[in-house]
């Protein structure tokens, strides 16, 4: 992978020009693209910006995201072709601290489940995930140092986990999902990839101006509760296979781990999630439902027949549900300052199996708002395992100080 963090480094000392930064992403694209499969467009004339702290570097934009010069189809045939007039505001963050906009990735359709046709860069019959299956895949291959990707259930988690990258969900609406197509208002994410935490806390310094995230260091002997969310169904051996090294990796570096349970409010959210989800996405995909049914992407269009009877009752009740489990959920961070959970069941699914893989250990964290970070942790049968580290709404530092922590750790224990 490409680090951000690195060329950084090297454009600020001189050992490397904006111009030549972006001419590798360039030319790792024009290698790679024919067997990963990560973009949908792709700028070849994309050069450097001539000032601004991503000076240099290429990001890939997940293609529901709005680009002014270069079409948004969403992964579906019914945008085939749209040009929307302006940059999403997530767009402008980055192309205003300098970075440049190297193209467009793949994306299921609306963000939804239908697979597309991006390979895993570690195994090309294995799924990268979804729904940000590009972007997962352009960081992954070591096509892009950052790409922009979203999260309604585990869409940027866990196509990091598959695709061996970084990866932050920051906390609810740190970044704007306006000119992001919506499926659910109250769950849609804005996130990153990146090669490690690093990248990630300088990406967001410089879109954000947050000052937060400048100087984010490992994490000193943090105190982390393991949370195996047994309420979300069985993982596979890979999954615990890699939960348990960070375990034990975290825990020779210095680090306080307990294994605990969430509350039943808790564990009540993660039930009721796909209520939210689907009755907003009804909503939201309301006029592509009623004037283009039948060219909707087939899983997705399945999925929106079948839950066509939700009532407004049964989401209010939802949302009080999930208010609850919020309230619960920021009492027991008085006693840790992260979570650490499984990214993903177990390793990416054979492509043949025409699935982006479970979203089941992400979509709580989603619905709750709390930042959560990506780390990889190991391969099992030549594919990546990862871990995600999850900490109190609004402390997205705490999270990538935890996460650069663990990448640490695992690094020294081999």
């Amino acid at each position: 992978m490409i680090s951000l963090a690195d060329l950084q480094r090297r454009i600020e000392a001189g050992e490397l020009s904006p111009d030549d930064a972006i001419a590798q992403s360039h030319a790792a694209i024009e290698a790679k693209e024919k067997d990963v499969r990560a973009f949908v467009r792709h700028d070849k004339s994309a050069k450097a910006q001539a000032s601004g702290p991503l000076r240099g570097i290429a990001v890939g934009i997940k293609d529901i995201i709005d680009t002014s010069n270069m079409p948004t189809e969403m992964g579906s045939q019914i945008y085939r072709g749209w040009q929307p007039r302006s940059d999403a505001p997530v767009v402008m963050m980055l192309k205003r601290a300098g970075a440049t906009i190297i193209g467009k990735t793949t994306t299921t359709a609306f963000a939804s489940r239908d697979p597309t046709p991006t390979l895993n860069p570690h195994n090309s019959g294995h799924t990268p995930g979804g729904s940000s299956s590009g972007s997962a895949a352009a960081v992954g291959a070591g096509m892009v140092p950052l790409a922009l990707g979203t999260q309604t259930g585990g869409s940027v988690i866990r196509p990091a986990a598959y695709c061996g990258a970084a990866a932050i969900k920051p906390s609810f609406r740190m970044l704007p999902t306006i000119g992001v197509k919506c499926y659910s208002w109250a769950l849609d994410t804005v996130g990153l990839f990146g090669s490690r935490a690093e990248d990630l806390a300088r990406g967001l310094l410089a879109m954000t101006g947050r000052t937060e995230f400048s100087g984010i260091g490992p994490a000193k002997a943090p105190r982390i509760g393991v949370v195996r969310q047994e309420f979300a169904e069985a993982v596979e051996p890979a999954a615990e296979e890699g939960l348990q090294a960070a375990i034990k990796a975290a825990g020779k570096a210095g680090a306080s781990v307990k294994t605990i349970d969430l509350p039943e409010s808790v564990q009540e959210a993660w039930r009721i999630h796909p209520i939210i989800q689907d009755f907003e996405a009804h909503r939201a995909l309301a006029w592509e439902f009623s004037e283009h049914h039948d060219e909707i992407a087939p899983m997705l269009r399945a999925s929106l027949d079948e839950t066509v009877g939700l009532t407004p009752k049964e989401y209010d009740e939802a949302r009080r549900v999930a208010r609850r489990g919020r309230r619960e959920l920021g009492e027991l961070f008085e006693g840790f300052d992260v979570l650490l959970t499984y990214s993903a069941p177990g390793t990416a699914p054979a492509k043949e199996l025409a699935s982006t893989g479970s979203p089941r250990y992400n979509r709580l964290w989603t619905l709750m708002g709390n930042p959560c970070v990506a780390v990889p942790v190991m391969k099992v049968g030549g594919l990546p395992i990862g871990v995600q580290v999850i900490a109190r709404f609004g402390n997205d530092p705490v999270a990538l100080a935890a996460a650069w922590f663990l990448e640490d750790a695992l690094a020294k224990s081999g």
